[in-house]
């Protein structure tokens, strides 16, 4: 009777420490849509076109979780950086290295083919490990969670030849201007956790157990529920798996660099789809 009894308070402490975790720790959750394609017709201006890049290069494209003066772990691409001038410069100095197997010809071709194929010119230091830099941890991004189209990664093109300096040589699209858009439908979370990883672009860093996509620029977070309550005093793993989804420089894991992580996913993420996430997190074994 003693054991039952000890176990039922231990089972309520538990709830307190999570429900407390919950309604204090955790910042307000708020709903977000999914990432729309961008309204892009043959009635914009060049630089209207060249800013609209700037919005997806900062945004819906991910661009700046990697491509960032923080982490290192992806070469710069608007500003100077150990391996040379901005990319709408050096693009072209790309296809004369030696190393250089792609079937690009022009600068604005390469950047073109590094987004959509980025294994097919890595930078010297910023491979997978173990392929000797022939291998990119980047996604192609006009596939998975990001999947810009044709249109889109021609903005960010232009945006980053006129970050520059040089010359942009990309066409402004054609066709009518789109239709007035219809008023935007309420905010729709994620229905399962698969889904929400790829809403919220987390394959494209993390190998997540069971997921097809992965990246490697984050933990990798396969056997997670092995080592959650392990990781941080004081945390239980649930605990643990929020704070580092709502507050990821709390504790950094060795090897990764604070700040690379997104700190805002407790604005865009809703509370159901961070639930599904941490469940999913903790449930695989493997």
């Amino acid at each position: 009777m003693k054991v039952f009894i000890r176990i039922v308070i231990f089972s309520i402490l538990i709830s307190m420490a999570y429900w407390g975790f919950s309604n204090y720790g955790i910042p307000q959750v708020i709903p977000e849509l999914p990432p729309v394609e961008e309204q892009i017709s043959g009635s914009m201006t060049m630089d209207q076109y060249i800013a609209l890049g700037g919005k997806i290069f900062n945004g819906k494209g991910t661009c700046t979780l990697c491509h960032n003066p923080v982490g290192g772990r992806a070469p710069l691409l608007v500003e100077s950086g150990k391996d040379g001038a901005p990319i709408g410069a050096r693009a072209a100095d790309r296809l004369k290295d030696p190393q250089y197997k792609g079937k690009a010809k022009t600068a604005e071709e390469y950047i073109h083919e590094s987004m959509v194929d980025p294994s097919a010119f890595v930078v010297t230091g910023f491979g997978k490990p173990g392929t000797n830099d022939t291998v990119s941890p980047m996604p192609n991004i006009n596939k998975g969670s990001i999947g810009l189209n044709e249109a889109e990664i021609g903005a960010v093109i232009s945006y980053l030849q006129k970050s520059a300096g040089v010359q942009v040589t990309v066409k402004l699209p054609t066709g009518p201007a789109p239709v007035a858009a219809a008023a935007p439908a309420e905010p729709q979370s994620a229905k399962t956790a698969e889904e929400a990883f790829g809403k919220h672009g987390c394959t494209t860093c993390h190998k997540i157990p069971g997921i097809e996509e992965a990246g490697d620029v984050g933990p990798d977070l396969t056997g997670l529920s092995g080592r959650a309550g392990k990781t941080v005093k004081g945390l239980i793993p649930e605990q643990y798996v929020m704070q580092s989804i709502l507050n990821p420089d709390a504790f950094t894991v060795k090897g990764f660099e604070p700040g690379t992580m997104p700190a805002d996913l407790g604005e865009k993420m809703t509370a159901k789809e961070l639930e599904m996430i941490v469940k999913y997190l903790l449930e695989k074994k493997g």
